[in-house]
């Protein structure tokens, strides 16, 4: 999804408040995401939380 946004890591972190290390190990499977954090998330990509947990 960032790359076909032309976004990266540390946009997404500076405009969700989001730590980059956070969106890294969610990413590489180290943790999972919050339920608030998920909706940030899809707030901020304009999709439905669902996406994120497919």
């Amino acid at each position: 999804m960032l790359k076909e946004r032309n976004l990266t890591p540390y946009r997404v972190s500076l405009d969700t408040g989001i730590a980059q290390s956070t969106l890294s190990d969610w990413k590489s499977g180290r943790s999972k995401p919050k339920v608030d954090k998920l909706k940030i998330l899809a707030d901020y990509f304009g999709v439905p939380i669902e996406y994120f947990l497919e």
